[in-house]
């Protein structure tokens, strides 16, 4: 537990080595859904932190805009005493993501963006599925989670559905406010307009079947980033979580490549 600016907040590092790897989770998520991944991750430091209202993080008290987070995790890189980050965003960390690159380039170094979309401007997926994903029931109703994952997710976790209660072990219920005050920051933002200006090499990666986020999102981001590349999995909204870890080498050799003059 860290204080930034007033703001408490839980965080997570796994020791490692090079240019540590910031990750912003998705929406409601606390930072033991990302163990499974950061601990595959071979030699690579890792941050992750709760978003305020979710996990050990303290709510805010009024609602918050995507360019105030991406501040906050600025002045938390301060506090800890890390110079310069590579940053990843899944799914609405995605957006967090994409701010945090365009607001502070000098210290974002490579961006990484999964499962994600421009913001309020995104391709939207079907209106039962966002219903799904807007109710925070999944996070502490096993049951619930069990019957909608399919629909929600897509992916292996609808070849497997006892890839679910692996998912589900390893969420706990957010904030019901802090839960809205996500949502709001999300249907207030969009980075279509600015996206030609993030200067950043960076990587998009998608699932083909992936209820929440159409892969469309995906290919418009790669189309409008200037030095992005696109990954597609045959997998779904979780691809950077299932066990078959398809993204992971990908995501490695990116990481590992030199850095490219701007």
């Amino acid at each position: 537990m860290i204080d930034v600016d007033g703001q408490r907040l839980r965080v997570g590092i796994k020791p490692g080595g090079g240019t540590p790897l910031l990750i912003f989770n998705g929406i409601g998520a606390s930072l033991e859904l990302l163990e499974p991944f950061t601990e595959s991750l071979t030699g690579i430091e890792t941050i992750v932190f709760d978003a305020p209202g979710v996990g050990g993080s303290e709510r805010k008290r009024w609602p918050y805009r995507m360019k105030r987070l991406a501040r906050l995790a600025d002045r938390m890189l301060d506090h800890l005493g890390y110079e310069q980050v590579d940053a990843l965003g899944l799914s609405w960390g995605g957006a967090v993501a994409q701010q945090f690159a365009r607001t502070f380039p000098k210290r974002c170094r490579r961006l990484i963006l999964a499962a994600t979309t421009p913001g309020v401007t995104m391709v939207p997926g079907s209106p039962f599925v966002l219903s799904k994903m807007l109710n925070p029931r999944r996070y502490n109703d096993l049951e619930y989670l069990r019957r909608i994952a399919p629909e929600l997710y897509g992916g292996e976790i609808r070849r497997d559905p006892r890839l679910v209660d692996q998912h589900g072990a390893h969420m706990h219920r957010p904030n019901l406010l802090g839960y809205l005050y996500q949502q709001l920051a999300f249907c207030s933002w969009s980075s279509l307009w600015w996206l030609p200006l993030i200067k950043q090499q960076t990587l998009v990666l998608a699932g083909k079947d992936d209820p929440l986020v159409p892969v469309a999102n995906a290919r418009i981001l790669a189309a409008l980033i200037p030095r992005s590349r696109l990954y597609l999995f045959e997998d779904g909204h979780l691809f950077l979580l299932s066990p078959s870890q398809l993204a992971l080498p990908i995501i490695e050799r990116f990481l590992a490549e030199p850095v490219l003059a701007t």
